[in-house]
This record gives structure tokens, C-alpha cells and sequence, in this order.
């Protein structure tokens, strides 16, 4: 979610000498550029089915709602800790591979690992001494938990790599890099489409019939069956990338100062000097990301739960209404990056005509407005459920409505993966710090904000009741706040 790095090579490595230096005279092909970038699909596929699958997964083991977005602390802190790590010591890697080739080998295997942990849990927990109609399968919850931690970190070993090998790749020639950045993003977008899609089958379990077990239901096999799917993309995409793209050796004198992965003590550093115009920002960064927490993570529980009405521990009728909430859940976000992958491609033409504060600040309160419109959807489909029956499916125009607001929330998103990093981009100039140190304080704004959600959203949900509209309203509340503030505060 906070994937900042940029910075890239591709000049043969001289493979008389591993110590030799090859620093790149001219911007490597096309071809070679789309082959690295097509791991950001593998890598997002993996992304787009935690987004929408595991939350709800992780209730049906066992785990009480306000105690689900406690799990999702390893996004924010494999953000803070891994993506800068990675970037420091990839910068610097003397591998006879390259810098980057080690550490995008290592992320894959790494996601592979994690995907097994956690698409098998059930049946390692069951294995290991879980009963079938305990209400909280501990030992599947403790294996999905390591997997789903691991999954971060590789996710993140893998992103800033990627880009990084894309901006070697560039060679310093700002063209190819903006190319190679927009690659980038389309396959990211490819990925995102892909994962939901599979998300929202309901049959994938038919192609892996072994998936079915005792401890796996039907649900559980499609995870898994998705998850099958999404490992084998990403291990045969990056296989060919690295088969195909050679990676150059460290030099010490291969990058200036100023492109070099800031590290800890850089970024703590840059507050000291950084200016009122950064400072706003970051201000507008936090709120932004404190409005889209909650909803990132209870999207599709929220249509489970409260627009189908559907509950992991109830009966078999129950537990079809939560799969099928899940399903319409995952198509929903499969509009919503359509939306997002559609929106960003008129970005720069729209911020040109109306100013990134302007559009910045509009999008936000479209986003502050949908959050909002969350709590009349679920009131209309309270209100069917009491005329038709506990069991009803919503009503097609309810269903419609929330898979509106899915698709709706794209183009405040696609703002969101945009603009403050542009905006960062810019202030840096000035703001006292350089660009790379501004857009690693940035992450700090991101990934910080997304903690303090984690820690906060369940239990607030839990105060007024349970479900996920609390957060979803402090979202909103946050989002128009933000608006307020870019657009009156922000150079």
C-alpha cells in the first residue's frame, strides 16, 4: 500500500569479473522494461485477494471482529520497516546476481511460503488438534497469522526492488522512467482486476477438487484455489524477469548522493528541517489514510455483514449468505479498480486544468460522501430483511447501491496513489529535504495513520455495537477534514 522507491539500470553485467562495475550508458528496451514491470501483476493479485478475502477468512476461524484489524498491523509495519530496509540494502547489495535479482527472488519464494501457510491453515490447524466444531480453531488461526505476516513482508521485499530495478533499468533518461513507472501501474492495475475477479468466482474449487477438505469448506477452497492461481503468476512472471533482464553489480560510485534509499536516521532527520508546505501535507496525507483504513480493510465484510446480512458462526444458510456477500464484495472491488485504473490515466490532464490541492480536496469529499452513504445502504437493507425474512438476499437496487459506492470510491483512490506523491515531489524542492527523504517521511504519513486504525477501528466498532459502520463514519468524518485542509492550507 505505501510502495514509494523509483530508481533503475540495464546494462549487461560483465560476467568475466564478479567484482566488475557496468554503469549503464543508455535506458535498456521496451521489452525488457514490460518484463520486469509484469511482476507488479503477481505481486498485486496477491495484494487484491488479502484485501478482499482474508478478513472475512480470518473470521471464520475463529476470530472476533474487533479483534480482525489487529492482524492487519503487519501492512503499516513491514511499510515503515521493510520497504525502507530493503531499498538501504538493495542500493548497496554486491551479489555476482546484481542488487535487485536477490531480493525479488527472495520476496517470491518468501509469498510462496506464505500463501501455503495461510491457504492450508485450516487443514494444518485441523492436523494439528483442532476439532471441526470448535467455535476458535487456535492452531489454524496461529498458522494464518505467521503466513499472513510473512505475506506482507514479501509483498513488500518485492514492490520496492521491482521499481527500483525499473528505474536502473531507465538509466537516469526521465522519459523511460515515467514509462516505466506507467507500465508499472497498468500492470498493478491488471493484477488488482484479476485478483478480484477470482475473488467473486464461486467454482474455482472445481479446477483444484484436492482443496475440499474436512477442516476446508467450499469458501475455504476457493481461497485457497485463488491463492494457487496468484502464486503461480507471480513465481512464472518473475522467473522470466530475472531469466531475462540482467541486473548490474554495486558500484560505490554508481549512484550521487542524492538517489541513494534514504534510511532510518535520514528520515527522522528530514523533520528537522522540513517546511510549513511538507509539513501540511503530511497533515492531509494522515487524515486521507485514516479515512480510507477502515474501509480498506472491512470493504467486503462490510457487504457481507451488514448488506447481506451474512454471519460466519451461524448455520449453513448463514454461511452461504456470508460467501455469497463475499463474492458480490469482491466484484465490487473489481469496478473499483477498473474505475481507479480508468481514472488514473486523466490525472495529469484534470490537476492541470483545476490544481492537485483543488482536485485533491474535491475527491475527498466524494470519498467522505461515500463513506457516509455506507450507513443508509445498510439501513435499506436492514429494513428488507425485516419485511422479507432474516435469509433474504438484498434487493437488487440495494445490491446495486453499494456496489455503486465500490466503483464510485475508485476515483477518490486513484487521486489518493497519485497526488500527495507528486505533491511531495514538488514541495522537496523547498521543503528543506531532498525528494528521496521527502517521499520516505511521506510513508511515515501513511503507514503511521494505518497503525493507529488497526489498533483503534475494532474496538470502537465493538463500542457502539459491532459491525463496521463506526469505522466507516470515522473514515468519513476524517475524509472531510481533510478536504477542509487541502484545499485551504495546502500551497
Amino acid at each position: 500500500m505505501s510502495d514509494i522507491q523509483a530508481k533503475e539500470d540495464a546494462a549487461p553485467v560483465d560476467r568475466q569479473s564478479s567484482s566488475s562495475v557496468v554503469v549503464p550508458d543508455e535506458p535498456s528496451p521496451l521489452r525488457k522494461m514490460i518484463s520486469v514491470a509484469s511482476i507488479a501483476a503477481g505481486i498485486q493479485f496477491g495484494w487484491a485477494l488479502q484485501l478482499s478475502l482474508l478478513t472475512p477468512y480470518v473470521q471464520l476461524l475463529g476470530v472476533p471482529h474487533k479483534w480482525s484489524s489487529f492482524i492487519w498491523l503487519c501492512g503499516p509495519i513491514s511499510g515503515l520497516l521493510v520497504q525502507p530496509t530493503v531499498g538501504y540494502f538493495s542500493d548497496r547489495c554486491k551479489s555476482r546476481f546484481g542488487r535487485r535479482r536477490p531480493f525479488i527472488a527472495t520476496g517470491a519464494l518468501l509469498v510462496a511460503l506464505a500463501v501455503i501457510l495461510i491457504g492450508f491453515a485450516a487443514d494444518f490447524g485441523h492436523t494439528m488438534g483442532d476439532k471441526l466444531d470448535e467455535a476458535v480453531k487456535i492452531r489454524a488461526v496461529g498458522f494464518f497469522v505467521v503466513g499472513f505476516w510473512i505475506l506482507d513482508v514479501a509483498n513488500n521485499t518485492l514492490q520496492g526492488p521491482c521499481r527500483a530495478f525499473l528505474g536502473d533499468l531507465a538509466a537516469g533518461d526521465a522519459k523511460k522512467t515515467r514509462t516505466a513507472n506507467a507500465i508499472f501501474s497498468f500492470f498493478m492495475a491488471v493484477g488488482n482486476v484479476l485478483g478480484y475477479a477470482a475473488g467473486s468466482y464461486t467454482n474455482l474449487h472445481k479446477i483444484f477438487p484436492f482443496t475440499v477438505t474436512k477442516a476446508c469448506d467450499i469458501y475455504c477452497a476457493n481461497l485457497k484455489s485463488c491463492f494457487i492461481i496468484s502464486i503461480t503468476l507471480l513465481i512464472v512472471l518473475t522467473i522470466i524477469a530475472l531469466w531475462y533482464v540482467e541486473d548490474k553489480q554495486w558500484s560505490p560510485n554508481a549512484d550521487s548522493d542524492n538517489e541513494k534509499t534514504p534510511f532510518f536516521g535520514e528520515i527522522f532527520g528530514a523533520f528537522k528541517v522540513m517546511k510549513r508546505p511538507m509539513w501540511m501535507l503530511l497533515a492531509v496525507t494522515a487524515l486521507n489514510w485514516i479515512a480510507w483504513f477502515p474501509f480498506l480493510l472491512y470493504d467486503t465484510d462490510w457487504m457481507v455483514r451488514e448488506v447481506y446480512g451474512g454471519d460466519s458462526a451461524g448455520d449453513d444458510k448463514m454461511k452461504k449468505l456470508y460467501n455469497h456477500g463475499i463474492q458480490v464484495g469482491s466484484l465490487g472491488l473489481m469496478l473499483n479498480s477498473i474505475v481507479l485504473g480508468v481514472m488514473s490515466l486523466v490525472i495529469g490532464v484534470i490537476s492541470k486544468k483545476i490544481g492537485a490541492k483543488r482536485l485533491w480536496g474535491a475527491v475527498n469529499i466524494i470519498l467522505a460522501v461515500c463513506l457516509a452513504m455506507t450507513v443508509l445502504v445498510t439501513k435499506k437493507a436492514e429494513e428488507h430483511r425485516k419485511i422479507a425474512g432474516r435469509m433474504a438476499l438484498p434487493t437488487n437496487a440495494i445490491r446495486d447501491g453499494a456496489l455503486s459506492l465500490f466503483a464510485i470510491l475508485g476515483i477518490p483512490l486513484a487521486i489518493t496513489f497519485s497526488i500527495p506523491f507528486a505533491l511531495a515531489s514538488i514541495i522537496s524542492s523547498s521543503s528543506g529535504a531532498g525528494q528521496r527523504l521527502s517521499l520516505g517521511v511521506l510513508n511515515m504519513a501513511i503507514v503511521i495513520p494505518q497503525m493507529i486504525v488497526s489498533f483503534g477501528v475494532g474496538p470502537i466498532d465493538a463500542l457502539f455495537g459491532g459491525g463496521n459502520l463506526p469505522g466507516f463514519v470515522v473514515g468519513a468524518i476524517a475524509a472531510l477534514i481533510s478536504s477542509v485542509v487541502a484545499l485551504t492550507v495546502l500551497p
